[in-house]
């Protein structure tokens, strides 16, 4: 005998499910003008600071001394991409890195490039080598003057593998020469072994105002200032020139994963090289 549910039971059956529909929250409408997406973009940024704070609650002293370095040197833009990726529970090149005492310490100098390839050169390194990390994205040399004080830190270096190069595209020779100099010397006062990477490949592009030839010059001059201090040269652009259709983005002067895996192992093997007795 088929049953056949009454009209109130059947009301009944469905209570849950329709319940439970209009129970569910809003979803988060799109904003119908500025004032409204300035206050939703508010209410995210005050989420993420809490709980990127409580994030950094859960640390060690000395991991948290690391968070507020960041906070006062990653700026704007590189500072938030870092809190994203904390609270999603994300490693990343300014990961505050617990020495080893036995191993040798090594800093990483330079621009985004550098960011790129800091974890495959960790990786690559990981239990011979510390792998530091300057707390910014480094650009031209001119910041490096005013902050390389906070890079270096108090710390002895075993090695500082650095780079100045892309953000210095459009700096008179001259000048580049000169501050690329003045910081060499002072890099050598915290570390007895300093390599220089040279400066990758960038497109001719008029809408930036910058052109391949551009970098050329300022390796030539670079390797000039190296020779005359007895610095070690990392030749990433010779290196990564014949690659560059495969591990370049498109019209751009940045990466793809294969191409900082490849330089992270061309930055580790002249580590490696340069800690050599």
């Amino acid at each position: 005998m088929k049953r056949i549910l009454s009209l109130g039971l059947l009301l009944a059956l469905l209570a849950g499910p329709l319940a439970t529909l209009q129970a569910a929250p809003p979803a988060v409408s799109e904003p119908t003008n500025a004032a409204e997406a300035a206050a939703q973009k508010a209410a995210a940024d005050r989420l993420l600071e809490e709980q990127y704070q409580a994030w950094v609650k859960t640390l060690t002293p000395a991991a948290q001394a690391w968070e507020v370095v960041l906070q006062e040197n990653l700026g704007g833009f590189y500072l938030p991409i870092h809190k994203r990726q904390k609270v999603a529970g994300q490693s990343n090149a300014w990961d505050y890195v617990q020495d080893d005492p036995r191993l040798p310490r090594v800093l990483l100098i330079g621009d985004s490039v550098s960011r790129g390839y800091t974890q495959s050169v960790r990786k690559a390194l990981a239990g011979k080598v510390n792998v530091h990390r300057a707390p910014a994205n480094c650009g031209p040399t001119s910041m490096g003057l005013k902050k390389i004080d906070v890079w270096l830190s108090d710390g002895k270096w075993d090695l500082v593998h650095f780079n100045f190069g892309i953000h210095d595209r459009n700096t008179p020779l001259a000048d580049y020469t000169q501050r690329l100099e003045a910081l060499v010397q002072r890099m050598q006062k915290s570390s007895d072994r300093l390599v220089w990477a040279t400066t990758t490949p960038i497109p001719d592009d008029a809408a930036k105002k910058q052109t391949a030839e551009s970098i050329v010059a300022r390796n030539a001059a670079a390797a000039e200032v190296m020779a005359k201090n007895g610095v070690a040269i990392d030749d990433l652009f010779v290196d990564v020139t014949p690659q560059l259709e495969t591990l370049q983005n498109p019209n751009d002067v940045h990466f793809n994963a294969a191409g900082y895996e490849f330089l992270g192992q061309r930055v580790a093997a002249a580590i490696t090289a340069a800690l050599q007795p």
